[in-house]
């Protein structure tokens, strides 16, 4: 296959993409303003209702906004030679390959972030102040950003590095060795992920004894999970929406809460909610989201390792010296289709998984605090509760407010 073929397939691909998800989010939309579902009446009055309505109308056009605009930099940037243009530079500060490697994809991301800063500068202060929702300053918004850029050079910058270096060692079998230190990176996240990524962020402190913790303690001793570790997290600094998830496992294993969800939730039905998310743990979904994780980066790797030597991939994106770097960009556009179907699995997985933890909180603790607050959440997140069916299977990791309702209510009956 020639450059050309594989460059008007790149351009074929991105704009695709833009399409599908164009007309995904416009049948969405069109659902918006549908009737409100018997069983989820009087969750919003008519007042909230109508802002829920407005907030998820702002957010659709400003993301045709963005989406569009990002489109058209990215085809821009590729047919007019700027990924050649920012190799050429990156060579000119140093010719040393990993180097290069990590200056290239520096500059990509530098300019990245800068065409999206503003978009997301406006959606953080303007759209989400306007209804309600930003709790961020100025200073705590760019203070996330140069943290997440210190990570992002660190990490992103130091497995590149030492997966270039398994290629020029390994050759086509780098993949392997690859994949070893994607491994061994993901099972170390998982464990520690609370203790070495969350406090860069947020503050977390025990939750204090009292009602909430006896009634957890309890519910975890009656159903045999063994959990020492509860903690608050302040995620009211930066937003009014709640939040609560596990982490880790064996000793390392936690519950993060929100502080919004203690304030937001009863007693009972914050149990419910932990209830459910040990249902994850029990059901084993969490490990199976690990290993299918792991799985899917296997192979990916593989695929990459049988093209990574085709100089087509560097000339398609505009590159005229063929480099690893170069073929991992243009390989990562042409493999976008795939990752977008194992997308799809993963996600029919998840909404899967999130029935049975709803299911294995009404077995082992009851079923309506559970769907109070998933009420309450809704309405305290101005969720869309009319969703479109096709948006739902392509873009949801969990199933609609209303299915899981008809679920837990069909299930107590």
């Amino acid at each position: 296959m020639t450059s050309e073929t594989l460059l008007y397939a790149i351009v074929g691909i991105l704009i695709l993409d833009y399409f599908l998800d164009t007309v995904l989010e416009m049948l969405n939309a069109r659902r918006f303003s549908d009737p409100v579902p018997a069983e989820l009446e009087g969750i919003y009055d008519p007042e909230e209702y109508l802002k829920s309505q407005q907030y998820k109308k702002v957010n659709y056009r400003f993301g045709l906004l963005s989406s569009g605009l990002s489109l058209a930099v990215t085809l821009l940037f590729l047919l007019s030679g700027g990924f050649g243009w920012l190799d050429a530079l990156a060579g000119s500060i140093t010719p040393a390959p990993i180097p290069h490697a990590l200056i290239f994809f520096g500059l990509i991301f530098l300019g990245s972030d800068l065409l999206s800063t503003p978009f997301s500068y406006y959606h953080t202060f303007v759209i989400e102040e306007r209804f309600g929702f930003n709790k961020s300053t100025p200073a705590l918004f760019f203070a996330d950003k140069i943290k997440g850029w210190g990570l992002l050079m660190f990490i992103g910058g130091g497995i590149l590095a030492l997966i270039m270096w398994f290629y020029a060692w390994a050759g086509i079998h780098f993949w392997l060795y690859a994949w070893g230190l994607i491994t061994l990176f993901t099972l170390v996240m998982n464990l520690f992920y609370s203790r070495l990524i969350v406090p860069l962020f947020n503050k977390q402190v025990p939750l204090e004894s009292g009602g909430l913790k006896s009634r957890i303690e309890k519910y975890v001793h009656n159903v045999g999970f063994e959990l020492k570790n509860i903690f608050v997290i302040d995620g009211s600094k930066r937003s009014t929406k709640a939040n609560a998830y596990f982490s880790g496992f064996g000793r390392e294993k936690r519950v993060a809460l929100y502080d919004t969800l203690i304030d937001d939730l009863k007693e009972e039905e914050i149990v419910a909610v932990l209830a459910h998310e040990v249902g994850h743990y029990k059901k084993h979904h969490i490990l199976f989201n690990l290993f299918a994780s792991i799985i899917l980066t296997g192979l990916t790797l593989y695929i990459l390792s049988l093209f990574i030597n085709h100089p087509e991939l560097s000339l398609a994106i505009g590159v005229k010296e063929p480099s690893f770097h170069a073929s991992l960009l243009g390989f990562g556009m042409l493999y976008s289709p795939i990752s977008e179907l194992t997308g799809l699995v993963m996600n029919y997985f998840s909404r899967k998984f999130e029935y049975q933890a709803d299911r294995y909180a009404r077995q082992t603790y009851a079923a309506q605090p559970l769907i109070d607050s998933l009420k309450k959440l809704s309405r305290k997140n101005l969720s869309n509760l009319t969703p479109h069916p096709a948006y739902v299977f392509v873009h949801y990791s969990h199933p609609p407010l209303i299915k899981r309702i008809r679920a837990l209510n069909k299930a107590t009956h």
